[in-house]
């Protein structure tokens, strides 16, 4: 089967990772495994994963969308499934506090049109996107111990399938019926006290949207409901300032980090 390209107008995309009504929070979870991947060792199965985004778009003009959400992301223990709260080092055997994805917000702008793959009658959505800039844990030398680098890299790989009959049909707001791939390679995270160690970590991942916080990885919404409320829902509306990262945030929680906090910190419901 031939796969065709095409340019699609931006609120076929808005339809697909949130929705065209703007006072609906929509969910997208995802699951996965983490892996190292250091030049002459086997690869070790470190993580598997499990987060969620709640996100909102909100229309400017025809063709231009404010998208705001907040992320989530549990490093799980590859064999009971469970929350890490303290993870063992294996290539020092340092026991170190483990720092959850908590982002909030995580924002965009979309506008115009996009590009697409028509399969049959799938529609994929595929953003290869790598990220390069300063890394901000560079700059302080109390995070020498924690930081991979000057510059922050990585690659981040989506590929997003919907079916074409429901992202062409006027009368959805929201494509439900979604499968996500994610692939990731990026640096040592920096509760994970690598410092400048040579490697990498591979994240794959596998995911899908849902109708609400009751249709989550059960973990999710135990995290969700007794400690980050906040997650309930996306953003009302665009917030000015840059994007929240596990970089930002381990530098703005790092003495709770030191004195051992259980993560993520918890956060009050939205307003």
């Amino acid at each position: 089967m031939t796969e065709q390209t095409q340019l699609v107008d931006v609120k076929q995309w808005i339809k697909t990772r949130s929705s065209l009504d703007s006072n609906q929070s929509n969910f997208l979870t995802w699951t996965g495994n983490i892996y190292s991947f250091i030049p002459g060792e086997k690869r070790k199965l470190l993580f598997k994963m499990v987060g969620m985004s709640v996100s909102r778009c909100i229309q400017n003009t025809e063709r231009s969308w404010d998208f705001t959400s907040r992320e989530l992301t549990y490093y799980l223990n590859p064999e009971t499934k469970e929350i890490l709260h303290k993870w063992q080092n294996p290539w020092n055997q340092e026991i170190l506090t483990v720092m959850h994805v908590a982002n909030s917000p995580v924002q965009g702008k979309f506008k115009d049109k996009l590009p697409v793959e028509l399969e049959g009658e799938k529609t994929n959505f595929v953003f290869d996107i790598f990220p390069n800039y300063v890394n901000p844990l560079a700059e302080n030398s109390k995070f020498t111990d924690y930081c991979p680098g000057k510059i922050y890299q990585a690659a981040e790989l989506f590929k997003i399938s919907v079916a074409t009959a429901d992202l062409e049909n006027p009368e959805l707001n929201s494509v439900t019926e979604l499968s996500l791939s994610w692939d990731r390679i990026g640096p040592w995270l920096p509760w994970m006290k690598m410092g400048e160690s040579p490697g990498y970590l591979i994240y794959s991942a596998i995911g899908k949207k849902v109708s609400g916080l009751q249709a989550l990885h059960p973990i999710l919404q135990q995290e969700i409901n007794n400690r980050v409320p906040l997650y309930k829902e996306a953003p009302k509306t665009y917030i000015e300032g840059e994007d929240m990262t596990s970089w930002l945030y381990f530098q703005k929680h790092f003495s709770a980090y030191l004195a051992g906090e259980i993560f993520p910190i918890p956060t009050p419901e939205a307003v």
